[in-house]
């Protein structure tokens, strides 16, 4: 089910996730509930935390916008509120720059606790192709309601309004990349706007004809038994695996970027070094000529994990930026210091970037090197390589695909992601000092290896559009294979 993918999928954009559970403040438990006043004014610490420390607040929407939502923001507040409610408020706030890496985390335990007092949910979960949502994948156990089927319309409401209404609390660059979150999260996102909803009329268009049906909100088990009863269908393993596509085509799906091996130590790159280079091995013994990296579904991570596999690939040095600009504040060279252990190495970014901070006028930029990766010494791979990538290629994987594309290292292939290669991020948090509620926010503004500054995903040079619907088979796999074998046979 689509839960333990979504898990995986908002676990970090960029490789900067910032939990936003309710912190002590001054060492004090926080109180449940919170003053209008003390709301009112943790508003105002936001605003100006962003304003501050944002590498760009105003890159999308200009500073008299953002006065006009904070007015009406701030003039809404008339009343105490419990974590949850404030929360959803400033997060509401946070996603109006249309920037993925400013936000205040989703309440997820609130969510999970409802859940698991068997709370009820909408148990479809949409597929949004060019902003027109269809049925992904549905657990009402309603045989009317078919995959592919258009939703026009839920409870007397255009499916359309509904996605503007909670696409309002989704920090996210385009609506490409809201729409391909909420593939994982609608559900989650209707109760966060609407509370617990018993009965969903839909209005919904199958080969043109205009179908209507009723639906009960489902629990979690009642969703899970409903899934178990679906046809297999073919779904993207989670984990690390390599073979022979064929007898020449390799197939490499390396994972997250992140240690799935050590969960107590997600940063801890040994595991995967030693599978990466286990796989490459394996190839070269096969004398496999073509290789696929597959990034589909992919949540990211760190490049200490992608650039130990693109040197076994690569043929010149690279790096996943062509200017990586910081800006200067005091809400950055805080979080910084955190991190700043005593006994610090001097050439640590960490260390490094608190001296940037020290020197930098506050609100200056100040360009941060980090150093090239370069190839494998030794063996390495040097047939030719695709790369398949979709709009849930996230964070790191993104990178991966820009470096890939942007050094002429391989192909890209699949669909066109919706994270961006050129982008806000490197994240930070500061904390809001009446309710210790964690606000993330982007210090830098990163430009893709070929200098490219339009914020935008990686364009893929073979189009393979994903399936609407889940299949039994892997068809942009399959597609992609025929492909490889006509280009060669093209070349030859």
């Amino acid at each position: 089910m689509r839960i333990a993918k979504a898990l995986a999928a908002v676990f970090t954009i960029y490789c900067c996730s910032v939990s936003s559970a309710v912190a002590s403040v001054d060492g004090e438990e926080s109180p449940s509930v919170w003053s209008a006043t003390l709301i009112q004014s943790d508003l105002v610490a936001l605003y100006d935390g962003l304003k501050s420390g944002h590498a760009n607040l105003f890159a999308n929407r200009s500073e008299a916008e953002y006065d006009a939502l904070f007015h009406e923001l701030h003039d809404s507040i008339r009343a105490p509120m419990d974590a949850f409610e404030a929360r959803r408020l400033f997060q509401r706030f946070a996603a109006f720059g249309d920037v993925a890496h400013a936000r205040v985390d989703f309440p997820n335990e609130a969510f999970e606790a409802f859940r698991a007092a068997e709370g009820k949910t909408f148990p479809i979960y949409p597929r949004i192709v060019d902003g027109i949502p269809y049925v992904g994948e549905n657990y009402s156990g309603e045989s009317s309601i078919h995959a592919g089927d258009e939703i026009v319309a839920l409870n007397g409401v255009p499916m359309q309004s509904w996605l503007e209404r909670v696409s309002a609390y989704i920090s996210a660059d385009s609506d490409y990349i809201a729409h391909s979150l909420l593939e994982f999260t609608f559900p989650r996102e209707f109760w966060a706007l609407n509370g617990e909803v018993e009965r969903f009329d839909l209005v919904l268009q199958r080969d043109g004809q205009r179908v209507e049906t009723a639906i009960r909100a489902t629990t979690r088990a009642a969703q899970q038994a409903a899934a178990a009863n679906l046809a297999q269908s073919f779904s993207l393993d989670e984990g690390r695996s390599y073979r022979m596509a064929t007898e020449s085509i390799a197939y490499l799906r390396p994972g997250p970027f992140y240690s799935i091996e050590t969960p107590e130590d997600l940063w801890d790159n040994g595991p995967f070094v030693s599978f990466i280079d286990q796989s490459f091995e394996f190839f070269l013994d096969q004398k496999a000529s073509r290789l696929i990296i597959d990034l589909r579904q992919n949540p990211g991570g760190d490049s200490s994990f992608s650039d130990a596999m693109l040197a076994w690939l690569a043929d010149e040095p690279f790096r996943f930026y062509s200017e990586f600009l910081v800006r200067s504040s005091d809400e950055a060279a805080e979080s910084n210091k955190s991190r700043l252990s005593d006994n610090e190495d001097a050439d640590s970014a960490t260390a490094r970037f608190a001296a940037f901070y020290a020197r930098t006028p506050r609100g200056e930029l100040f360009s941060f090197d980090l150093p090239y990766a370069t190839p494998r010494t030794g063996a390495r791979f040097e047939g030719e390589v695709y790369v398949l990538v979709n709009r849930h290629s996230y964070s790191n994987a993104v990178n991966v695909a820009a470096i890939v594309k942007d050094y002429q290292f391989g192909t890209i292939v699949g669909e066109k992601t919706a994270d961006f290669a050129t982008t806000y991020g490197a994240m930070e948090q500061f904390v809001l000092p009446g309710t210790g509620i964690v606000v993330g926010f982007p210090k830098a503004h990163i430009i893709r290896p070929n200098g490219d500054r339009q914020p935008d995903g990686v364009t893929p040079d073979w189009l393979i559009h994903s399936p609407t619907k889940n299949e039994s088979t892997d068809r942009v796999l399959q597609k992609l294979l025929l492909m490889i074998e006509g280009d060669t046979r093209n070349q030859s």
